[in-house]
């Protein structure tokens, strides 16, 4: 397997990753932001750092995952 083959594995589980933690996150802090009674435009700070937090960190285990498995041959 090529390692620019890899690479893009790599890069498109983390886009993906990062997209899919990103919704996650937005809707879980709209939530949260809700529930806790987030005064004024802290709503929309606490929403931001939910959604990047999520989204780097479920980026980052869906990279690493795509890392492991584009070693592996079938």
């Amino acid at each position: 397997m090529a390692r620019d083959s890899c690479l893009a594995r790599v890069t498109a589980g983390f886009a993906v990753g990062g997209a899919v933690g990103g919704a996650v996150g937005a809707v879980y802090g709209t939530y949260e932001a809700i529930r806790y009674k987030v005064p004024g435009l802290l709503k929309v700070r606490y929403v931001g750092q939910t959604t990047l937090g999520s989204a780097a960190v479920f980026g980052l285990f869906l990279g690493a995952g795509s890392l492991i498995h584009c070693g592996k041959s079938y």
